[in-house]
């Protein structure tokens, strides 16, 4: 068999190519990737708004003239 990465012949039962590291066959499994959620992204602008007019007003009911 052929490696189809760097053309290399390597053994019929081979998992990787020993000159390259190329896989002879696609993974049975693939990683696990998290949904990407774009709800939270409004929610800690919203969150961090809010935390800067209390501390803004705080800061105004606080303050000597």
């Amino acid at each position: 068999m052929q490696c189809r990465q760097c053309g290399t012949t390597i053994a019929d039962k081979a998992l990787i190519c020993y000159k390259c590291g190329t896989a002879t066959s696609e993974a049975k499994y693939q990683p696990y990737q998290a949904p990407r959620s774009r709800a939270t992204t409004p929610l800690i602008y919203t969150v961090v708004g809010v935390a800067l007019l209390v501390a803004l007003a705080w800061f105004l009911l606080h303050s000597s003239f």
